[in-house]
């Protein structure tokens, strides 16, 4: 019998989130619409507004669908057992992460947020499980800045950063031979 640890979704959390991406989309549509209404001496170029316009309307707007759909996701967010991690909580889940193949788990901090890189012996496998070619790129980009593609954020789960560290390495040094 698998001993299973299942974190869900934090529907409060993705909805803020839904939010906050909901305002940098209606921010974009303002700078490309009126970047008059956004001149300052600091930013004096409408040209370079409308640009930051299109770049944060592109950008948000994927994130906004992304978050919409998870809104309404019922799969488990983040799965722990004997075989290893399933991480659904980000764009860039690749299904079941052996623990045989992490050899190390550890904490960044990138501005505010808080990340957990699962150094892993095989980052390759994990890379061509990628859903698509810009997700593969990310991971690729994690890779050479990180060391590792994987990455697991507590944003949208209903668990603190410290907490889900704190299980991680538990559960992995279970495993550590």
């Amino acid at each position: 019998m698998v001993n299973t640890i299942e974190i869900e979704l934090s529907k409060t959390k993705l909805l803020f989130l839904l939010i906050g991406a909901g305002i940098f989309v209606a921010l974009g549509i303002l700078f490309i619409l009126n970047p008059e209404s956004i001149r300052s001496n600091v930013f004096s170029n409408l040209e370079l507004i409308r640009i930051v316009g299109v770049v944060s309307l592109v950008f948000f707007g994927l994130c906004f669908v992304y978050i919409a759909i998870k809104l309404f996701d019922t799969k488990v967010g983040l799965s722990i057992n004997e075989n290893g991690i399933i991480d659904n909580s980000n764009a860039a889940s690749v299904g079941l992460i052996d623990w045989e193949d992490i050899t190390t788990i550890k904490t960044i901090q990138i501005a505010s947020n808080k990340i957990l890189l699962l150094e892993t012996s095989k980052p390759e496998k994990y890379i061509e499980r990628a859903r698509n070619g810009l997700i593969s790129r990310a991971m690729k980009a994690n890779c050479k800045m990180y060391g590792t593609p994987i990455s697991i954020i507590s944003n949208s789960l209903k668990i603190t950063h410290d907490d889900l560290e704190k299980l991680l390495l538990e559960e992995f040094g279970k495993r550590v031979k």
